[in-house]
């Protein structure tokens, strides 16, 4: 299979209550006019991005009760989901994400918990 950017990242599966985020091109000087390398830029506390896969969510225990073994192991998994869809820019804390190299660009990886906003468009997903 051809990798192109409509599929390059159809085979990413994100688990959990995690998020992966393209991050947003960062502004390259300040209000004042002051030019910052891209090395400052990188280690504010805040970053935003796109986020362009979400996993499932909080995964919730089952009751064992025996009725749902003839069920398929995916089918007896429940989760809480996540408030932070695809799409969404959101803004998140450095220190809760792991920066990813995937198809030589940058991503992170970002618990829901070190989101501190999200901005939906909703016209988008009408």
């Amino acid at each position: 299979m051809q990798l192109t950017a409509d599929n390059k990242l159809k085979n990413i599966i994100v688990v959990g209550d995690r998020v992966l985020i393209k991050p947003k091109q960062q502004n390259e000087k300040t209000s004042s006019g002051i030019y910052l390398p891209p090395g400052v830029q990188e280690k504010e506390k805040v970053q935003s991005g796109y986020i362009v896969k979400a996993g499932p969510g909080y995964p919730i225990p089952m009751s064992s009760d025996g009725d749902d073994d003839w069920k398929p192991e995916e089918e007896k998994i429940k989760y809480i989901p996540l408030q932070a869809k695809e799409g969404d820019l959101a803004l998140f804390l450095q220190k809760g994400a792991f920066e990813i190299m995937y198809e030589g660009e940058k991503y992170f990886i970002v618990p829901q918990s070190s989101i501190l906003m999200l901005e939906r468009e909703d016209d988008l997903f009408d």
